[in-house]
């Protein structure tokens, strides 16, 4: 894989589109990683914190750090000094764990709500009436130490375009309703994080503002 060759690629599918890309570096080596940072890229998803802590040790600090993979609430002490934007918050358990941690940390740390689109049980977040009732609760706004700033989501894996570009289209819909509720200070609607190597053009065209890239521009691993 011609790492520099794919970053490029990925940045002119997306020049004037409102999306950013996230090179996706699990599993990856900091050599990888380094060809991307060389070409350019200075966003990386990363599945482990402690695979993520390690590498933001090593490389460069202009780099952003984005948490893509399950969160454990006990794993957010580790994460929340380094770490530009969690992406994967399915709870409001872990959403208070990170903004305890945070406080301690002495930031406040952005974060997206995870919705469940996807026909698959094995995907987590909450489902579209829970992101409601979570921000109609005024709960959200009791936490200052993070940043809600927006929605992820995970389409099915199937072949089945169409179904892939309904859940995308109702993701991008319930942003939409919400961006339109009473939000709380720490709540601004500006990233919907959807769309992966096989499905991120339809993601874009529905309204994806991250796209998470790791195959396609890292090979397989």
């Amino acid at each position: 894989m011609d790492i520099r060759n794919n970053i490029g690629f990925f940045r002119n599918q997306l020049a004037g589109k409102n999306c950013r890309l996230i090179a996706v570096s699990k599993t990856h080596p900091i050599e990888k990683i380094m060809e991307a940072y060389h070409a350019g890229q200075r966003i990386f998803g990363e599945n482990k914190v402690q695979e993520l802590v390690a590498k933001q040790a090593e490389l460069p600090k202009d780099i952003e750090w984005h948490m893509i993979g399950h969160l454990q609430s006990n794993k957010a002490k580790q994460l929340v000094s380094v770490v530009s934007l969690i992406h994967s918050v399915d709870s409001f358990r872990l959403l208070e764990e990170i903004n305890k941690q945070a406080k301690k940390a002495n930031r406040s740390v952005p974060c997206l709500l995870q919705v469940h689109i996807a026909k698959e049980e094995t995907k987590f977040g909450f489902d579209e009436n829970e992101v409601i009732d979570l921000i109609q609760s005024g709960k959200i706004a009791s936490l200052d130490s993070i940043k809600v700033m927006g929605l992820m989501g995970m389409a099915t894996f199937t072949n089945n375009q169409e179904q892939v570009r309904n859940e995308f289209r109702s993701l991008k819909k319930l942003f939409d309703q919400i961006t339109k509720m009473n939000l709380p200070l720490n709540m601004e609607m500006k990233e919907l994080s959807m769309g992966m190597s096989q499905d991120y053009e339809m993601a874009v065209e529905e309204g994806s503002t991250l796209v998470r890239i790791g195959t396609a521009i890292f090979g397989s691993r």
